[in-house]
Parts: structure tokens; sequence; C-alpha cells
């Protein structure tokens, strides 16, 4: 007989969403390399199809993350029309300040203030997509930074970015944020202007209530505590956004929960503690991910599922037993009980879940039998295909 899951642990996964980001399904690959492969989306409206099969059989992504410039269209209106007649909504709008040569020192950072302004009224351009798509986000995420030593004064440019950044703050809607992310290296590497959640968490507080933080899992340098920074963020009420993904090394943007499915698990942990899966709290779950050697639709649907297996065993988490163990010093008790949930397999229960929803108990083996594949594989033959950085 299958496992069924609780009661509350099924309302909770019911309401799980999870956005996916457009650039997952085009050619990507290493420094040294992009691949390309059959099927590839030459449009916006072709990734868009694409990131709607995800939602068709795992009923998790609702929404799909653009990025200004690679998914520029002449009518945004029409691209969400379009979205919404796949059954898919447009989510957070993310901006570029790293491609143009312009911001080779610089971006909102940058001494010159006519570059500065040119990051400025890119961002402004993000926040008119934002109100013809109706997305809730603006995503920030800086390469500025510099190499050397003395390079650049550092205390200069924090004042910079936060003057920048008061400028598009100012010109978010009503139900609009700012969620601006942080990373600790690369492609600057003697010091990067946003380089970690301190940061992040500094700037968006002088802003005010409509900006927040976003976390990409795969930011951090080696041994960080990540559901630690969860887990203060959102006691502080500044979690704005997940970029999930996994690294064995460094910014790998690999399937989430690949490298570390005990540390996701204890993510989400957090995050259920927390009350991060509360929609009240308005956190955002997104993926960002580059797909170099597997297929890029399957590739999603792993990630979503992956997110939504270590949730349901966060929710498993006896919190009641566990709160007596802390208090009464029980630490291999305490242990365990998170263990045992880690060790539960969810996933007959959620197959079984799948179906009572209408979805698949397989989403990864009803795509493969759907045909969708070969089909895109034929027709999108011609053209320029999407990839990282196009």
């Amino acid at each position: 007989m299958t496992p069924t899951l609780p009661t509350h642990v099924q309302d909770q996964l019911a309401a799980q969403e999870i956005e996916v980001p457009s650039w997952a399904y085009g050619n990507s690959g290493t420094r040294f390399k992009v691949f390309s492969t059959p099927g590839t989306p030459r449009t916006p409206e072709e990734k868009i199809a694409d990131a709607a099969q995800v939602h068709k059989y795992t009923g998790l992504a609702p929404k799909v993350s653009l990025h200004i410039p690679w998914d520029l269209v002449d009518d945004f209106g029409a691209l969400r029309s379009y979205a919404q007649d796949l059954g898919v909504g447009l989510g957070t709008i993310n901006s570029n300040t790293f491609q143009d040569d312009a911001y080779k020192f610089g971006s909102l950072t940058n001494s010159d203030p006519a570059i500065r302004r040119q990051a400025v009224d890119h961002h402004l351009r993000c926040i008119d997509i934002m109100h013809q798509t109706g997305s809730q986000d603006l995503k920030i995420w800086l390469a500025d930074g510099t190499n050397y030593p003395g390079q650049g004064d550092i205390r200069s440019r924090q004042d910079r970015l936060a003057e920048s950044l008061a400028t598009i703050y100012a010109q978010l809607g009503e139900d609009q944020r700012m969620v601006l992310e942080y990373k600790f290296f690369e492609p600057a590497f003697y010091h990067t202007d946003v380089p970690d959640w301190g940061t992040s968490y500094a700037q968006t507080m002088a802003l005010g209530e409509k900006a927040s933080v976003c976390l990409d899992t795969g930011h951090h340098a080696p041994g960080t505590n990540i559901e630690f920074i969860v887990a203060q963020l959102l006691r502080l009420g500044k979690l704005g956004s997940f970029d999930f993904n996994s690294r064995f090394y460094a910014d790998d943007d690999l399937i989430v929960g690949a490298a570390d499915p005990f540390q996701l698990f204890r993510i989400m942990y957090e995050v259920v503690r927390g009350g991060g899966l509360d929609p009240a709290n308005g956190v955002v779950f997104m993926l960002d991910q580059c797909h170099n050697v597997e297929e890029k639709i399957p590739g999603q649907m792993r990630s979503v599922l992956n997110v939504q297996e270590m949730t349901a065993r966060a929710l498993l988490v006896d919190r009641d037993a566990l709160l007596v163990a802390q208090q009464a010093g029980d630490v291999l008790g305490a242990n365990a009980i998170l263990m045992d949930a880690f060790y539960t397999d969810v996933r007959p229960a959620l197959a079984d879940w799948r179906a009572g929803r209408g979805l698949p108990e397989d989403p990864l083996a009803a795509y493969a039998a759907s045909g969708y594949q070969q089909q895109i594989n034929a027709d999108r033959v011609g053209g320029t295909q999407a990839s990282w950085g196009a």
C-alpha cells in the first residue's frame, strides 16, 4: 500500500509554485564552448512553450522568469497573453548590466555618471516591461567589482550603488518589488560590490519595504551554512526570493539537489520553520540553472520535483518533538528527528498525490512518451538558436 502524506503536508504542497527561467531552455556550456542541441528555442515564445511543458507534467511551475535583453519582444502584452494561453504566467524580470562594453568597470557602481545613468535607464525599462507582463519582481544581479587592490575605491562604489538603487526603487509600482542578488566572486575576483547577504541586506534595508534579498544557492563560499542565512533573512523579513541550483565547486548552476540533497532539505526545513511557504511572506522560489549536457525540459522537471520532494520531507519533521529534544539538550535525539524526516522516501506518496490531481505519476516518463521533444526537434530548424548571453 502506498503511504500517504499528512493532510497539512498535502495542503502546503498544493500551494507550492516554482518559477522556471527562460534561459534554461537555450543552449549553454562552459567558458570554452556553448553546445548546440536539436529543438533549442529560437524566440522567447518558444522558450515559454517549453517552460509550459514543465508545468503541464509537474503542476509546479506556473510562471516563467524573463531576462532582458535576452527575451526582448516588440509587444510584451502579447507575450503575456501567449503565455496565459499555454497555462503559465510571466514572473520575475531579470536585468542585465554585465554584457555591454560600457560596463567593463562596473554599471550601477561605475565612476562615470553617464554609464551609471545607462544602467539605471536599463532597469527603468525593465520596470516598464513589468507593467506590461504583470510581473511583481525586478531582480538585480551585478557583475560589478574589481580585480586588483587599489583598482577602485570600495567605499565610493557602495555609495554610488546606493544612489543608483534608490533611483530605480523610486520608480517601482505599488505592487512591485526589487530583489538584490549577491555573489561572492566572479567575474570580479578581488572584490565584488554585492558579495554577500549582509551587503544585500544593508542596501535593501536602506531602500525600504519593497526591496529584499535574493539568495542564489550556488553563490557562497565552500562550507557556508546557507540554511543559517535563510533563517536569518526570514527572521528579518528580508528574504525576497531564491535562485535554486546546485554546485560542486562554485557557481555551477546544476540541477538543484544534485550535489547535496541534504543541504536542500536543510534549507527547506528553515523555509518551513520560518514561514517561508506562506504566500503572505512573499518568498518567490525560482530556478537559475544552465543545462549544459542534459536535456533542457527534463532537467527543469527534475529540478522542480527535487524541490517538491525536499519540501515534503521538511514538512514531515516533527517540530514539537524536535523542540522538546532541543530544550532538553538531547543532541542525538534532536539530530535523529531531522534525519528520520530526511530519510523518509516520499516519492511513492508524491506520485500518488500527483495522480489524485490529474498529473502523471512519473512526469519525466510522461514527457518522454509525449513526442514533444521529437516534434520540436523537427520543427525548429533554421533561425538562430537561443543561448546563454543571447
